[in-house]
């Protein structure tokens, strides 16, 4: 079994949900506190043992290499300063593990975007990590998908239960093997079904683990709705092919930072977390708002 160290980062997407802030700007540049969103996904991965990382960009989003590359001129100002614990936050942005990065040229979905990583991952397993979600666990969701796959072998999909009436936003997954409490074999999963028709309560949710072998399905999908090509269904043909594939119910509160509501739940949640914030935020929301 081959050890994960490598992780793919779609981050080529426009916004639309949280537009105008996406305008001028990457959706995953947003701050959530203090930091972008995207340096809590680069941290999670970081801290789940992965050292090689590819972001797949597209226009527009050169702040994102910008982020995590060394600055000379802010890191020789902070020195002259005295400014050490700003300075260790702002080297530790260079050196926390090898990143590189791909641009998607044309957005045609993210299946796509996952095979530009394909001369980078080749035929080793590897983490999808989407920028849209941040997971908040003392574990990580990637921790707990590469533990699965050292335990069971195959691709992962991470998972949690949603509400019934909220099956229809998601992929829903249809178990047919319990392996443990947590972790299911699945046979089949429905993007986006009714009520009536989800085979469960099991959603898809921002982080994947697969086999390399990922890249010669995506390479014989065709294009589906607008064009795009569905990493949903490479994954599916993979496991009509005898791929075993197993769905692992993560735990950790997941953060939607794709719309308003949820980039505004992370500011609150993740400010009440935070040392440097927490008191003068609970004063706020109880004195300010009248929250009780």
């Amino acid at each position: 079994m081959k050890k994960v160290t490598k992780a793919v980062i779609p981050a080529a997407g426009l916004g639309t949900r949280v537009l105008p802030a996406t305008k001028a700007q990457p959706k995953e540049m947003l701050v959530i506190v203090d930091k972008p969103s995207l340096q809590y996904i680069v941290e999670e991965l970081v801290q789940s043992g992965i050292e090689d990382i590819v972001i797949i960009t597209g226009r527009n989003k050169n702040s994102i290499e910008d982020h995590f590359d060394y600055s000379f001129e802010l890191e020789e100002t902070l020195k002259e300063k005295g400014k050490e614990d700003l300075l260790e936050k702002v080297t530790h942005l260079s050196s926390m593990a090898n990143i590189f990065y791909v641009r998607q040229n044309h957005p045609l979905g993210l299946g796509h975007a996952i095979l530009k990583a394909k001369p980078f991952i080749g035929d080793e397993p590897f983490v999808i990590a989407l920028g849209d979600d941040i997971v908040y666990n003392d574990k990580t969701a990637t921790k707990q998908l590469i533990e699965t796959y050292e335990k069971y072998g195959g691709s992962v999909l991470g998972c949690q239960e949603v509400p019934e009436e909220d099956v229809s936003k998601y992929g829903i997954v249809k178990p047919t093997k319990e392996l443990d409490e947590r972790t299911v074999e699945i046979e089949d999963f429905i993007e986006k079904p009714s009520k009536e028709e989800a085979p469960s309560r099991l959603a898809c949710l921002g982080r994947y683990l697969l086999s390399g072998k990922i890249f010669e399905y995506l390479e014989k999908t065709e294009a589906g709705k607008g064009g795009e090509i569905q990493l949903t269904d490479g994954i599916l043909k993979m496991m009509k092919d005898g791929e075993k594939v197993t769905a692992h119910n993560f735990i950790g509160k997941r953060y939607d930072i794709g719309n308003k509501i949820g980039l505004l739940k992370a500011n609150i949640e993740f400010g009440l977390r935070n040392e440097e914030t927490r008191e003068d935020l609970i004063n706020y929301l109880k004195n300010e708002l009248e929250i009780k």
